[in-house]
């Protein structure tokens, strides 16, 4: 029976695999079709069907849970998993919805529902190859959040010392410029807040060269990670005879 199991829900090379792959992923799409047809407006007659239409649903993605819980050789692991919790939190908002008054607080469950196109990425070969990619520069990626983050602050602390006298308005605190200083680090340039003193120009100028160069430092560690795993692919296949 466990074998069955593993070999529908886990296994891609039997047959049975191969369908329930299929209807899986074409389950997935009809939720994320009805989904934003659901926020029409000139389709508010048709509510009950999308209601009935979601919980066909959620009772398939339900039963899809069950199985890969049943099949999984560690309950535990399977649970804390990403993929796990994203079969969870797919189906979870509406039993905590089920039989309960459509408050507002409670439509923010509706939300989870985008979750179900993480789903899609079980199904996909070229997003575990960037899952994996993204787990070879894992560390990188962290230390790059982390000095950006504290380039954040002190660009903030800057351009607050810099203007805050001549526009207090704008620049009232650190916090506040807060809001500048990822605008321009990221070389958006939303032009709702902007230096005038010519101390601010300066220090802005040269946060924009800054900030060319970090916007390119993922870009470039995930292109190096992705030609790894090409690489790493491509040396696994047979050669052709």
């Amino acid at each position: 029976m466990h074998t069955w199991l593993s070999s529908l829900v886990t296994d891609k090379n039997t047959r049975a695999g191969k369908y329930f792959d299929l209807v899986t992923q074409a389950v997935i799409a009809l939720s994320l079709i009805l989904f934003t047809l659901e926020t029409v407006p000139e389709l508010a007659s048709y509510a009950p069907f999308f209601e009935l239409a979601e919980a066909v649903i959620i009772i398939f993605f339900t039963v899809e849970y069950v199985l890969r819980f049943a099949a999984a050789g560690s309950k535990r692991a399977y649970i804390f998993s990403f993929y796990g919790i994203i079969d969870l939190l797919s189906i979870l908002p509406f039993f905590l919805t089920l039989g309960v008054v459509d408050l507002r607080f409670v439509r923010i469950f509706r939300l989870f529902r985008l979750l179900r196109l993480f789903k899609l990425t079980r199904y996909t070969h070229a997003l575990n190859r960037l899952k994996r990619a993204v787990d070879d520069i894992k560390e990188e990626l962290i230390l790059y959040v982390v000095f950006t983050l504290l380039l954040i602050y002190l660009s903030s602390i800057g351009i607050y010392y810099f203007e805050n006298q001549a526009q207090p308005e704008k620049f009232r605190s650190v916090i506040d410029s807060m809001w500048w200083a990822i605008a321009t680090l990221t070389t958006v340039g939303y032009g709702d807040i902007f230096p005038i003193t010519a101390g601010g120009k300066l220090f802005t100028f040269f946060l924009l060269l800054i900030g060319l160069g970090f916007v390119s430092v993922p870009s470039a560690l995930l292109a190096a990670a992705l030609t790894r795993q090409f690489r790493h692919r491509n040396d696994e296949q047979p050669p052709s005879s």
